[in-house]
């Protein structure tokens, strides 16, 4: 699978791109990430990406022109069904189910908004426009090292040992992932769960179910539907 991100900052992609996981699929020929600096893309000779906005206001926003270029170069060069996704927190939100479909792809084509956006015309030129979370980041370039991160591990032979993908967070219901413990078996008095010592593998199944449900409905209990009004000051 192949990884092509349109940023005005690429050296700041490289390092998170190149660690772990990520960078031994690379490394292994798994997958493929490549950077592109939008000011390539760009036709003066200032290589500016960036004008006011029509109508006014604050800030500026990147020029369509040089995205749609980068993303025809690409697919040029690629060669291969590619799926092209705009990073904005104007869009749908990012979800595991997405990592997974992604991950059949033969490629995406990330596209890094900053400052007050990208011109509205890219629209027209993409097939989805995702955000990562309801918050607004100085620039597109986490939220696609995030994308990267999530829709490899489900391209085949990334994650060596499948089964830890299958109990993320996500995998195949709408709930967290169990809770996990490593040696020690006791730290400052707190213990790990009994069961988890006790070489009963039907018995730490059900128990781990169980805790991934408690889990959740602890810390996402809007995932199963339930009040998210916070407490008031009395509780």
């Amino acid at each position: 699978m192949r990884f092509d991100i349109l940023t005005l900052f690429p050296d700041a992609l490289r390092p998170l791109l190149s660690i772990g996981v990520i960078g031994q699929a690379c490394e292994n020929g798994q997958i493929e990430i490549r950077l592109h600096d939008l000011r390539d893309y760009t036709n003066d000779p200032h290589r500016v990406a960036d004008d006011r906005p029509y109508g006014g206001g604050a800030g500026m926003v990147l020029k369509v022109e040089p995205f749609v270029r980068g993303i025809e170069a690409i697919r040029r060069d690629v060669r291969r069904t590619t799926h092209t996704i705009l990073l904005s927190p104007q869009g749908r939100l990012f979800h595991q189910r997405d990592a997974a479909r992604w991950g059949r792809l033969d490629g995406l084509i990330l596209l890094c908004g900053r400052y007050e956006g990208v011109d509205e015309r890219i629209v027209q030129f993409i097939d989805e426009e995702i955000s990562i979370g309801d918050y607004v980041l100085t620039g597109g370039e986490t939220a696609a090292a995030a994308i990267v991160e999530a829709t490899a591990r489900m391209a085949p032979g990334v994650v060596g040992q499948f089964e830890s993908v299958q109990s993320d967070s996500f995998y195949d219901k709408v709930r967290l992932g169990s809770p996990q413990y490593t040696r020690p078996s006791e730290f400052r008095g707190l213990k790990v769960p009994p069961v988890l010592l006790s070489g009963d593998h039907a018995k730490i199944e059900a128990f781990r179910e169980a805790e991934a449900w408690k889990k959740t409905a602890r810390n996402r209990p809007d995932l199963l539907g339930l009040n998210l009004e916070p407490p008031g000051e009395d509780g």
